[in-house]
């Protein structure tokens, strides 16, 4: 059985369990911390308690979280939206559950509509074209194909010249 409480809910119970003595303060501070916000396509490093084995990411397609050594953990933006990250010990508590807000590009991005048909560009300084979520699938697909041939080129040269 799941219950669940508004923000509001939460910080009464809250303060009527630890006026109990029935609460440790670890747990009121994992409720009470602040969204973390990151841009999609982009990746924000939080530092979370070392004690972790376990993440939990509510919706994967809105953001991909990474666990590293010593408590860092790496959040990237895949799609815009909000969703949640809960964290928990070896033991299976919950020792954070922090809220996960992904929003738009910062560079300057223009959008270029064809009837229905988008585009967008990134435009610092020269306007080039930048896949976006919400583009048109000809344009994100040959977007993409290019830059998989170039980092395919790139790859094949580093790895130098193949001997028969």
């Amino acid at each position: 059985m799941s219950i669940s409480f508004s923000h509001g809910a939460r910080t009464a119970l809250m303060a009527s369990l630890l006026a109990g003595g029935v609460m440790s303060a670890s747990v009121v501070s994992a409720g009470t911390e602040e969204t973390i916000s990151v841009n999609v396509d982009q990746a924000k490093l939080i530092r979370l308690p070392q004690n972790i084995s376990t993440l939990v990411v509510g919706n994967p397609l809105i953001a991909d979280v990474t666990l590293q050594p010593g408590g860092m953990v790496v959040v990237t933006g895949k799609g815009y939206g909000a969703t949640n990250v809960i964290a928990m010990d070896r033991k299976g508590a919950v020792v954070a559950d922090r809220q996960i807000q992904v929003e738009g590009p910062m560079d300057k991005v223009v959008t270029v509509y064809r009837g229905v048909e988008r585009e967008s560009y990134s435009c610092m300084p020269i306007c080039q074209r930048r896949v976006t979520l919400g583009d048109s699938e000809g344009f994100f697909k040959s977007t993409m194909d290019q830059a998989g041939t170039l980092s395919g080129q790139a790859s094949g040269a580093a790895a130098g010249p193949k001997s028969n």
